[in-house]
C-alpha cells in the first residue's frame, strides 16, 4: 500500500492540557493538542479517506481566565503604545509605498484634502481652503484643470510657513524623482498621461526608466530639460494669488482622492533643499531621479504640518512621535465637522517593532500596549479576552455576552480593502540567491521557471483555499477570481477561477518544461516578511501540497526582515513572494494597475507581450466614463487573467481590530494606511 501525502487538517482542538496562570500574566506552556486528521490513501488502486486522531506537543501562550476584570484606564493617558512587525521603508513621502511608513507620514504630514471621517468618497479641506469642484470653479468644465487655494498661517514643525510654491515643489519633486517601485505612478497617469509609471517615458521611449546612471549618461540636455519643463507646466504655483493649479493630461475622476494620500503630503521646499533634496532647478533634476528609498535625503527625517513630529526612529526597535503644540487647527477648523482640533490630546506615540506574536499578545494582556497587530489566525487566541464589541462605522459598542468583563475591545464591520496573494516572478534576476543551482536539476530552478504557463496553473490548483480559509481566516474569507476585490465595479462574480485540485496540479507539472519536472524535480523558495504568520502559512500550505505530489518538488518557506524582503522583491530576486495589497483609492484601477502593469507586474517581470495585453485593458478601463463600458472592460481583463494566471489570487476578508478598552476615538476609513492618533483619547487609570 502506498500513500498519497495529502493531509487536510481540521482545526478542531479536542483536548488541551490545563494551562497555568500566574498573577494573571501569560505563561509559555507545553501542551498536548489533539486534532482530527483526514488523509487519503491508495488501497488496491483506489483512493480511500481515512480519519485518525493525532496528538502533538506544542508550546503555546496561555490565555488568562475570563474572570480577569478589565483595567479601568491607561497608566498614562498622554501616551499611546502599539506593537507590530515591520517598520518604515522610508519617511520620504515621494517614495514611501508601504503601510508602516505611511502610518508615520499620515500623522506627521498633511495633504491638500482628506477624506471626511469615515466616508470612502467625500473629501474635506486640509491644507487647501476648500475642496475644488465644478460649482466653486476649482475644477474646469473639461475636467482637466484643478485649482487649490492654499491655507494661510500654517507652519511646518521646523519653522517654515506653508506657501503655494511648497505645494508645487512637492508634486514636481515627486514626479521627477519618480521611482518604478514607488507611488508616483498614481500621479503620473492623470498629470502627464504616462502609463509606464516613470517620468522618463518620453525620453528615448523610456529606455532609461529606473536607471539613473544611464539617464544621466545618455539623455541629451534638451530631453532632460523638456521633461522637467513639462512637469513644471503641469503644476503651477502662484504665491501672490495663494493658489496651485494642476493641468491634467486626461480627465481623471479619482484625482482628488489620489492627492489625498501619503504621496500628496506637502513638504517645506526650503527645508528639503537644506537637507540636500532637489533644489527645484531643471538643470539638476536628473541627479535626484530614482534614488531608491535608501538613498533619499529624506528617508530618516520628516518635517510636516501635522499634529505630530518625529522624535526618533531607531531601525529595528521603535518609532516615537511627539505632539506638535503649534498645530494649526482651531475650533473653526476641526479635522471634520465635530472632529478634533487644537494640539493632540495624546502627547507621545510609541511604535515598537515586535515580530513575535506571543510577545505582542503577552504585552497586550499585561496592559503594556494600547494596540497590537493581530493576524487572522491569531484571533482565536485573543477573542476569548474580548469584553466589548464595537461597530467601526457606527461607533456603537455592546458588551460581549460571552465575557462582558474581558479586557479588550474588538472593532468589527471593517470591510476588507486589502488581500494577500501569491506572486511568482516570470524572469528571476540572475543574481538571485534564492534559486539554488539555477538549473532544472532538482537543486534549483532556471530564472525563467515561472514563465511556463503550466507551472503557474499548477500553483493555482495546488493551493488549498479551504484550508487557508478555515485555519487562517477562520472561515470568514471569500475567494476573488481576479485582482479586483468583490463588491467593486468591474468584479465579475461569475468569472472563471481555478479550484484546489491536486490531480490537475500534478498533470500541469507533468506537462510543464517539456515533461522534465517529475523526473528532475525542482527546488525554490517562497518568501514572506518575518513576523507575518499569515503569509508564512500561505507559503507552508503550498509547500506541503507540492511536496505531497512528488518528493522531488522541494519548496522552502523563507522569512526575511521587511526591508530585505521588500528590496529582494523589487530587484525581482524572489522566485515566489507572498505579499499583500491595500488599495490606495477605492477604484478598480487601483487594483488592476499595480497587479498587472505597475508595482507587482513590474517586480514579477511579467513578459512584455502579456503586459501589453493587460495594459491595453487597464488604460481603457480607467479612461472609460460609462460605468457599463468600464464593467465590460474589466470583465474582459478578468478573463485574460484566468487564461494567463499572472498571480494566484486568494481570499478577501473583513479585518477586525483590537484595542484596550480604555481607547476611545477609533474610526475606520477606507484607504487610511494606519491609525489616526489625533482622533484618539485614553481614559486615565482610576
Amino acid at each position: 500500500m502506498s500513500h498519497l501525502k495529502k493531509i487536510g487538517l481540521v482545526m478542531a482542538v479536542l483536548v488541551v492540557a490545563a494551562l497555568v496562570l500566574v498573577a494573571c500574566q501569560p505563561q509559555s506552556q507545553i501542551v498536548e493538542v489533539t486534532r482530527v486528521v483526514t488523509e487519503t490513501v491508495v488501497e488496491e488502486g483506489e483512493p480511500v479517506e481515512v480519519t485518525r486522531i493525532v496528538t502533538e506537543v506544542q508550546e503555546v501562550v496561555a490565555t488568562p481566565e475570563p474572570e480577569v476584570s478589565a483595567p479601568t484606564g491607561a497608566p498614562d493617558p498622554t501616551t499611546w503604545r502599539e506593537i507590530s512587525f515591520g517598520e518604515p521603508d522610508t519617511l520620504d513621502p515621494a517614495l514611501d509605498y508601504e503601510t508602516t511608513g505611511g502610518n508615520v507620514i499620515q500623522n506627521v504630514m498633511e495633504p491638500l484634502v482628506i477624506y471626511d471621517h469615515i466616508s470612502p468618497t467625500d473629501l474635506v479641506p486640509a491644507l487647501a481652503v476648500e475642496v475644488p469642484s465644478l460649482d466653486n470653479g476649482g475644477i474646469s468644465e473639461d475636467g482637466l484643470t484643478y485649482t487649490f487655494q492654499i491655507r494661510e498661517g500654517v507652519t511646518f514643525h521646523a519653522g517654515g510657513t506653508l506657501e503655494p510654491h511648497d505645494v508645487a515643489y512637492t508634486f514636481q519633486r515627486g514626479l521627477l524623482q519618480s521611482d518604478p517601485n514607488g507611488p508616483q505612478w498614481l500621479l503620473l497617469e492623470p498629470i502627464l498621461g504616462y502609463t509606464s509609471g516613470d517620468v522618463t517615458e518620453e525620453i528615448q521611449a523610456g529606455a532609461f526608466a529606473g536607471a539613473p546612471e544611464d539617464l544621466r549618461a545618455n539623455a541629451t540636455p534638451e530631453e532632460l530639460a523638456a521633461t522637467c519643463e513639462k512637469v513644471k507646466a503641469a503644476i503651477v504655483a502662484d504665491d501672490d494669488a495663494g493658489t496651485v493649479t494642476f493641468n491634467l493630461a486626461v480627465p481623471w475622476g479619482p484625482f482628488l482622492a489620489t492627492v489625498s494620500q501619503t504621496w500628496g503630503m506637502i513638504l517645506d521646499q526650503e527645508w528639503a533643499v537644506e537637507q540636500g533634496a532637489w533644489d527645484g532647478d531643471c538643470a539638476t533634476w536628473q541627479d535626484f531621479y530614482a534614488p531608491g528609498a535608501e538613498n533619499s535625503e529624506l528617508t530618516a527625517i520628516i518635517n510636516g504640518t501635522g499634529p505630530y513630529m518625529l522624535d526618533h526612529w531607531t531601525p529595528g526597535e521603535e518609532v516615537v512621535l511627539t505632539a506638535y503644540e503649534g498645530y494649526w487647527r482651531t475650533e473653526e477648523t476641526p479635522k471634520w465637522e465635530g472632529g478634533p482640533f487644537g494640539p493632540a490630546a495624546i502627547k507621545t506615540v510609541v511604535y515598537r517593532v515586535v515580530d513575535e506574536w506571543g510577545t505582542r499578545f503577552s504585552m497586550m494582556q499585561a496592559g503594556d500596549a494600547e494596540w497590537a497587530q493581530v493576524n487572522p489566525e491569531q484571533e482565536i487566541q485573543i477573542d476569548p479576552l474580548v469584553g466589548e464589541i464595537c461597530d467601526a462605522q457606527t461607533f456603537e459598542c455592546q458588551p460581549n455576552p460571552d465575557n462582558p468583563e474581558g479586557i479588550f475591545r474588538k472593532y468589527v464591520n471593517r470591510p476588507g480593502v486589502n488581500r494577500t496573494d501569491i506572486f511568482p516572478t516570470f524572469v528571476i534576476a540572475e543574481d538571485s540567491p534564492y534559486i539554488g543551482s539555477g538549473q532544472l536539476d532538482g537543486q534549483g530552478i532556471p530564472v525563467d521557471f515561472f514563465s511556463d504557463l503550466d507551472v503557474r496553473k499548477a500553483l493555482a490548483t495546488c493551493f488549498n483555499y479551504e484550508t487557508y480559509n478555515q485555519e487562517v481566516l477562520l472561515g470568514q474569507g471569500v475567494r476573488n477570481n481576479g485582482p479586483i476585490i468583490g463588491g467593486m465595479l468591474g468584479y465579475n462574480p461569475d468569472g472563471a477561477m481555478y479550484e484546489y485540485n491536486p490531480e490537475e496540479c500534478a498533470a500541469y507539472l507533468e506537462t510543464a518544461w517539456g515533461g522534465a519536472l517529475p523526473e528532475n524535480g525542482f527546488r525554490f523558495q517562497i518568501a514572506f516578511n518575518t513576523g507575518n504568520t499569515t503569509r508564512q502559512t500561505i507559503g507552508e500550505i503550498l509547500q506541503a501540497e507540492l511536496g505531497a505530489i512528488n518528493e522531488l518538488y522541494q519548496v522552502e518557506t523563507l522569512g526575511l526582515p521587511w526591508p530585505t524582503f521588500l528590496a529582494a522583491q523589487r530587484a525581482s530576486q524572489l522566485p515566489v513572494a507572498v505579499n499583500g495589497w491595500q488599495e490606495d483609492i477605492h477604484d478598480p484601477h487601483n487594483w488592476v494597475q499595480p497587479y498587472l502593469v505597475g508595482t507587482y507586474g513590474a517586480r514579477q517581470n511579467i513578459t512584455p507581450e502579456l503586459m501589453d495585453q493587460f495594459r491595453e485593458l487597464v488604460n481603457a478601463g480607467v479612461l472609460a466614463s460609462d460605468p457599463a463600458e468600464r464593467e465590460q472592460i474589466y470583465f474582459d481583463l478578468q478573463q485574460l487573467f484566468y487564461e494567463t494566471v499572472p498571480q494566484v489570487i486568494l481570499l478577501q476578508r473583513d479585518a477586525p481590530w483590537y484595542t484596550q478598552r480604555w481607547v476611545d476615538g477609533y474610526y475606520y476609513r477606507v484607504g487610511m494606511f494606519g491609525r489616526d492618533y489625533y482622533a484618539y483619547s485614553l481614559a486615565p487609570a482610576q
